[in-house]
């Protein structure tokens, strides 16, 4: 993914116009890059090592939602993520899920895991109470994400 690292407000290279992102996932998490169909976006959560894949689609709630050769490119999206993911630091387990009960706009969530994690082995969502990254640390994640998806 030639993702480039850009503002929130960056211009989307999907060509889909009428996406907006939800203001949950844009308070939870922080813009890194865009890919070829996603903005790509670190979840501000210090426990896990935790993206999420948000396409530049308006009004799109489901899989099902997006025509086949957006859920091609959303799909080597999430297989480019999970294989960084996996050599992250103690990942022993990838979690990958589009839930979207709460949040309708899709989202793919991926989460690297391990025993002895602070959600192990339930699910990290509801799981206590986020550990924001302190603004160095989360500025340095940031920029460490956008070079590995140059």
């Amino acid at each position: 993914m030639s993702g480039t690292a850009a503002s929130e407000s960056a211009p989307s290279r999907s060509g889909a116009s009428g996406f907006q992102l939800d203001p949950r996932l844009a308070a939870d998490s922080v813009f890194v890059a865009d890919g070829p169909l996603s903005q790509v976006r670190l979840m501000d959560d210090s426990r896990f090592p935790w993206i999420v894949l948000v396409p530049r689609v308006a009004e799109v709630s489901e899989w099902i939602d997006l025509d086949g050769g957006q859920q091609r490119l959303l799909l080597a999206e999430i297989n480019q993520l999970s294989q960084l993911l996996r050599v992250e630091p103690e990942v022993t387990k990838l979690n990958i899920g589009a839930l979207g009960n709460i949040v309708r706009q899709l989202h793919v969530h991926l989460v690297g895991r391990h025993p002895g994690d602070a959600a192990w082995p339930g699910p990290v969502w509801g799981s206590g109470s986020a550990q924001r990254f302190a603004p160095d640390a989360l500025q340095h994640r940031v920029a460490a994400w956008a070079q590995r998806l140059r």
